[in-house]
């Protein structure tokens, strides 16, 4: 297990971009058809992957999805490329400038420094860079002009999911652990606990959170499926949690897995997407996703930007724009205490309204 500090992380991120400039190699962009129905326009999107690929059934695949639907009804074609790596996003995002795309969209918080370099060198081009925290203040615009951001407040999401997970667990325990720790990492984890803290202010209970304080946590060092994650997983379940959010793309495969072993009535927690549409396999497993409104947010800024309309000023998704929000409980709906649903939507208005306080980076 790795527990790693959110200063620690914060601190290193200005070594992403120099170490994701200094590369060799570079991935190939094949060309997909998106469409061409309708009159044609000049205009190519493009968009790069980070870690986990267009099929990892959450952020990049969300990501890519809104790309494709706004190409398909401009009628264009649209190149993607997929990084394995940190040492790939550079080169990516040089090869897609050098194939002359009109726009990029970079998917991830790890792609933001690359995206920002990328787009001061070549001003004609313009960027989406999804999870982008690093070249804006939120105040309106970026720091180059032909950037656009956009950014999710998940912790409001989450901090329903953490109140749910806390009214449905049985052991008193809960448990969350993450890729890397980024702050589009962390975000997740903050919401989580301050809704579990709220469900135990209410309701006089004391429902513990592993594997994440605030400052420190458990991180598997990455964003793909594999023995880290799982081992992580274990730990918790070994804990007694019962109910488990992992956040990082792929990861919660690996949860998945621990949880099948363990032949327990434990909950999983996606994220981003609804899980439980993407990968029908562990359906039966997810009390409910947090989910990011990215397929949504893509297509309007792509069809934007192939309409002649781009805008650099950032995009923060909430839950009263739609941005985020908390999926249904599909399979687990008759697990969860009666009334839990209704009193999650009395809570997401309070959050709308400011009378329930999440606090997160992107609370302005």
């Amino acid at each position: 297990m790795k527990t790693i500090s959110r200063k620690a992380a914060l601190s290193g991120l200005a070594l992403i971009g120099t170490s994701a400039l200094v590369l060799t190699g570079c991935a190939s962009a094949p060309e997909d058809d998106g469409g061409n129905e309708g009159e044609a326009i000049d205009f190519l999107p493009c968009m790069v992957s980070d870690e986990g690929g267009f099929d990892d059934k959450s952020f990049n695949q969300l990501g890519f999805e809104g790309m494709v639907q706004a190409a398909d009804e401009l009628g264009v074609e649209y190149n993607e490329v997929e990084s394995n790596a940190e040492t790939d996003y550079a080169p990516n995002l040089t090869n897609l400038v050098d194939q002359g795309c009109d726009v990029i969209v970079t998917v991830g918080f790890a792609l933001a420094e690359a995206a920002s370099e990328s787009a001061g060198a070549n001003p004609d081009v313009n960027y989406i860079s999804i999870d982008d925290t690093v070249d804006t203040d939120f105040d309106g615009e970026t720091d180059h002009e032909n950037i656009k951001p956009l950014v999710y407040d998940t912790a409001q999401a989450a901090f329903l999911g953490g109140y749910a997970a806390a009214a449905t667990s049985q052991t008193g325990v809960v448990g969350t652990f993450g890729g890397q720790p980024f702050p589009t990492v962390t975000i997740f984890m903050d919401g989580f606990k301050q809704g579990v803290e709220y469900y135990n202010e209410v309701n006089g209970t004391s429902v513990s959170v592993l594997g994440w304080d605030g400052e420190n946590g458990s991180f598997t060092g990455g964003f793909a499926a594999g023995t880290e994650a799982q081992t992580i997983a274990q730990g918790l379940i070994d804990q007694n949690a019962d109910v488990i959010l992992p956040v990082g793309g792929p990861i919660y495969q690996s949860a998945a897995a621990a949880i099948r072993d363990s032949d327990r009535d434990i909950a999983l927690i996606g994220v981003d997407a609804d899980v439980y549409e993407t990968d029908p396999s562990v359906g039966d497993l997810l009390l409910t996703s947090i989910r990011k409104g990215m397929d949504v947010s893509v297509y309007e800024a792509v069809l934007a930007a192939g309409e002649g309309d781009f805008s650099n000023e950032a995009y923060v998704g909430t839950l009263e724009n739609g941005g985020v929000s908390l999926a249904e409980f599909h399979d687990w709906e008759s697990k969860v205490p009666a009334g839990l649903w209704d009193e999650l939507e009395s809570l997401k208005e309070q959050i709308i309204s400011g009378e329930v306080t999440v606090e997160s980076y992107l609370a302005g």
